[in-house]
């Protein structure tokens, strides 16, 4: 009986030790809906690997990453324009400080704006039309080394 309750709690303790999915918080609730994809950063000195939610409606970009308190470093939201145009974008109700990339149709990078200010409703502008923007947590794109005229690779651009 000892012996039995005592593997017992052994098989308990290992199973509790063990990793477990971090689905939860690997997946915003906020953004279970929204599609996941990869996309590659190509940069003059390499490459970077993201997973990006995709934000290719009205709803979605309303929506962006409002709500959303943690996010990993190789993770974003990419908003994607029906046609190039001049993006404004705010950052009210958005807890975390994002860096917004923004892209033409090829998925060059036109602009950064670096280290937004959470919750702020100051306006965000593209630096002329854009096919959209790639968000991801503020300093990653310094950190990397992401520039103008760097180049996301995604199938959204024809590029693979």
């Amino acid at each position: 009986m000892i012996r039995s309750t005592i593997r017992g709690l052994a098989i308990l303790l290992v199973l509790s030790a063990a990793p477990h999915p971090v689905q939860a918080a690997d997946t915003p609730a906020q953004l279970k809906d929204f599609p996941r994809e990869a996309l590659t950063i190509q940069r003059k000195t390499g490459r970077d690997l993201f997973q990006v939610w995709i934000a290719d409606t009205p709803t979605r970009h309303q929506q962006g990453l409002m709500w959303v308190r943690q996010l990993a470093p190789d993770q974003g939201m990419l908003f994607l324009l029906e046609a190039p145009r001049p993006f404004d974008l705010w950052m009210k109700n958005t807890y975390l400080s994002l860096d917004m990339v923004f892209f033409d149709e090829a998925g060059r990078v036109l602009g950064i704006a670096r280290n937004t200010t959470p919750l702020s409703t100051a306006i965000v502008s593209s630096p002329g039309d854009v096919a959209g923007v790639l968000e991801i947590l503020a300093g990653e794109s310094a950190r990397r080394g992401i520039e103008v005229g760097d180049r996301l690779v995604h199938p959204a651009f024809g590029n693979r």
